[in-house]
């Protein structure tokens, strides 16, 4: 399974989003670091999902690295996040 296949799936299974947007960024960070051949290092992620209704950004974020602790760091290096309610992403 690949790490976005691996983002899909928990994400999906935390947060039920009405929207899923996950974008393997890795080949633009090529020679930077925590890039690795074979990418799959740098995402942006965008989600909307009613999870995220009363949060603030940050708390919004602290939820989707805690779904995704057993990924980052390794292999993911970078995860850029867009995260929205339903009402915001209107």
């Amino acid at each position: 399974m690949s790490v976005a296949e691996k983002i899909r799936e928990k994400l999906e299974k935390a947060f039920e989003p009405l929207l899923l947007e996950i974008v393997d960024d890795s080949a633009r960070h090529k020679g930077h670091a925590g890039h690795q051949s074979g990418g799959e290092t740098h995402f942006n992620v965008t989600i909307v999902s009613a999870a995220f209704n009363g949060c603030t950004r940050v708390e919004r974020h602290r939820l989707v690295t805690a779904a995704l602790r057993e990924e980052i760091g390794n292999p993911i290096h970078a995860l850029a996040l867009k995260t929205l309610t339903p009402d915001e992403a209107r």
